[in-house]
This record gives C-alpha cells, sequence and structure tokens, in this order.
C-alpha cells in the first residue's frame, strides 16, 4: 500500500524478537508498530513506547480479511497518524486517540 514494513520474519530473531528490540527498532526508525498484542498496548501507554502503535482488534481473520480491512481504512488511518500516536482498529470501528505529549 505504498509503505516500507518490516514484518518480524525480516529481523534476524525472526518472530522469537522481543518486544521491547521491536520498539525500540520502530521509535529509531520513525515507525509504527502494527499488532493484536496487549502488551505493546500496556508499553505505550506505560512507557511511551513505542511512540505510535496501530493496535489491530479483529481477533482470529484470515489474511485476505485483514488485508480487505486495512485497504478500506488505510487513508483515514494515515490522516488519523497526523495528530494520533495510538489507533485501534475493528471490524467496524477505527478509534484514535490524541498524540502524547
Amino acid at each position: 500500500m505504498g509503505h516500507d514494513a518490516i514484518h518480524t520474519l525480516d529481523l534476524p530473531k525472526r518472530n522469537a524478537t522481543p518486544d521491547g528490540d521491536i520498539a525500540d527498532l520502530a521509535d529509531r526508525e520513525g515507525r509504527l508498530v502494527v499488532t493484536k498484542d496487549v502488551d505493546f498496548l500496556n508499553s505505550h501507554l506505560v512507557g511511551g513506547t513505542p511512540r505510535r502503535l496501530l493496535r489491530v482488534l479483529t481477533g482470529n481473520i484470515s489474511n485476505s480479511e485483514l488485508l480487505t480491512l486495512f485497504r478500506a481504512n488505510i487513508a483515514a488511518i494515515e490522516e488519523r497518524f497526523v495528530d494520533s500516536d495510538l489507533i485501534e482498529l475493528s471490524a467496524d470501528t477505527l478509534v484514535s486517540h490524541p498524540r502524547r505529549p
């Protein structure tokens, strides 16, 4: 969809990469973390890292359903990250939270 993305499988430790390392990489390179994992939400809320987080709240859905959801919402997600650092995406809602000071 025109964004430079890195999957955990592309990292040296692959899916065994610790969450802190993923958050550090995202913050260092100005990326955002896309995850279903509540641990990233907790880290973002308590410690401010990762700085930008897109939390997916769909439960288990197929990859094609997930891609369809992203395609339908990508413009709104991009727009909301201008003023937000946390966005939550579900099958029928997109909630953005104001950028933290």
